[in-house]
């Protein structure tokens, strides 16, 4: 379970890093995950600065601070 959880967090930070202006929904697709999975991995990455949102939820975009 713990390989999983730490394979879906590279593969969303992957996936941000290609496309800044991705959508909750469309990481949940890409990850094969719920999008409250993604909405919980997105919170942790948050949480441990390793990305932020820049501008609103909607036109807004992800940075990735530190791999």
């Amino acid at each position: 379970r713990e390989k999983t959880r730490e394979k879906t967090r590279e593969k969303i930070l992957s996936l941000i890093k290609n496309h800044p202006s991705i959508t909750t929904e469309e990481l949940a697709q890409e990850a094969g995950v719920s999008v409250k999975g993604v909405e919980w991995q997105l919170k942790k990455l948050k949480d441990d600065h390793i990305i932020a949102r820049v501008g609103p939820d909607k036109g807004g975009h992800w940075e990735v601070q530190k791999e």
